[in-house]
Parts: structure tokens; C-alpha cells; sequence
């Protein structure tokens, strides 16, 4: 598994990555607000399958990527960090939130637990983060990929459970008011365009493949 200096730095951006809104947050705040605490727990599980779904992927298609060859990889992880600076750079020019306009019928916890797994699986934060990102911290001389994968990909899980929770949690206190907060909306656009675009040039200068 990887060493314990490397899970360090890779908790830290994972925890970077999940604080800051994307479509995740945006789905189970709005669940949270419109139907309180219990809707907004049940979309963070969902949320939280998501990211094992590609925790799963990843396993399989990388461990293969990277038993294969330093060109392959090296073309997946410069993609992979192009596309994260130009989300960054997306989201700091265009404003996205909550708004008052955007109507979320009620809907039962098993259809919201579903499409919270949707939501993530489709997401490209969790996506990229997983397939660009996490590879850095895996080294083949280490044990096994897939399990290094694995178990990387549960740790992501389980910090986005409770980041996301904390989420959910104040959405149901603070109810309508996050769908009217002009300032919030401003501040967290500035905030999470640049923690992508940060995410980015660090996964594009990071040590390559371990030959």
C-alpha cells in the first residue's frame, strides 16, 4: 500500500477537492434544503457509491495503464490535469448556484439515494480526480495497483461521507438561505475555480510513472 506520507498528501487534495461545490454538493444541498436532513444524508451515501463506482473502474482500467506504458499514462494524466485547469478556469468565469428557479420535487429516499449515484458517477470532478489525480499516489513497487487503488478510493469515499455530510447538515439548518446568498455564490465560485486550477498544475508537474 502506499506509505504513509503519500496517503497524507493525497488526503489533503482529496479534501481540497471536496469541499468546494461542484454538482455533487449542488445535488445534495438542494435535497437537503427542499426536504430536510434525511433526504440530504441519503443523497451523500449516494454521492459516496459514486465515487466507488469509480474507485472500481480505475482499478481495472488503470492497473492495466500502468502495466502497459509510460506514453499511454503520460497522455491520460496530461489530459486528465488539462481538463481539471479548465474547469478551474470555467468555474471561476461562470457563475452556477442554487437559485431560486430551480424547483427539486419531492422524491423518495431510494430515488434520491439513486440519484446521488448518478450524479457522481456522470460527475467529471470525481472522475478526473480519480483517474488523473489518484494515480500520482500509486506505486506499482508497493503492492498491487488495484488494491492500492481500492483502498485510495475508500478513503476519498469516507473523507466525502462526512465533508459531504457537513453539507447536508447545515443545508437543512440554514434552509432557504443559501438559495438567495448572492455573496456565497460569488466567494465559492472564486474559491473552487481555483483549488481545480491548483489540482491541475499539481497533477501535470507531479512525478510521472515509476518505470
Amino acid at each position: 500500500m502506499p506509505d504513509l506520507s503519500a496517503i497524507g498528501v493525497f488526503a489533503a487534495a482529496a479534501l481540497a477537492l471536496l469541499v468546494i461545490p461542484g454538482p455533487a454538493v449542488i445535488y445534495i444541498t438542494t435535497r437537503s434544503i427542499d426536504q430536510g436532513r434525511a433526504a440530504g444524508f441519503t443523497s451523500v451515501l449516494g454521492i459516496a457509491t459514486g465515487t466507488l463506482v469509480h474507485t472500481a473502474a480505475a482499478a481495472v482500467g488503470l492497473s492495466a495503464l500502468l502495466a502497459s506504458s509510460a506514453v499511454a499514462f503520460g497522455i491520460v494524466k496530461y489530459a486528465g490535469a488539462g481538463y481539471l485547469v479548465f474547469l478551474g478556469v470555467r468555474r471561476i468565469l461562470v457563475a452556477e448556484s442554487v437559485g431560486e428557479d430551480v424547483v427539486v420535487p419531492p422524491r423518495s429516499l431510494r430515488r434520491i439515494y439513486g440519484q446521488g449515484v448518478l450524479v457522481n458517477v456522470l460527475n467529471p470532478k470525481t472522475a478526473l480526480f480519480v483517474f488523473a489525480f489518484l494515480p500520482q499516489f500509486v506505486d506499482p513497487g508497493r503492492g498491487p495497483v488495484p488494491l492500492q487503488i481500492v483502498l485510495l478510493g475508500f478513503l476519498l469515499a469516507a473523507m466525502g461521507i462526512v465533508s459531504d455530510g457537513a453539507y447536508a447538515l447545515l443545508a437543512a439548518r440554514l434552509g432557504r438561505w443559501l438559495r438567495g446568498s448572492d455573496r456565497f455564490d460569488s466567494i465559492q465560485r472564486y474559491v473552487s475555480g481555483g483549488v481545480l486550477v491548483s489540482l491541475g498544475v499539481a497533477a501535470a508537474v507531479s512525478g510521472g510513472r515509476s518505470e
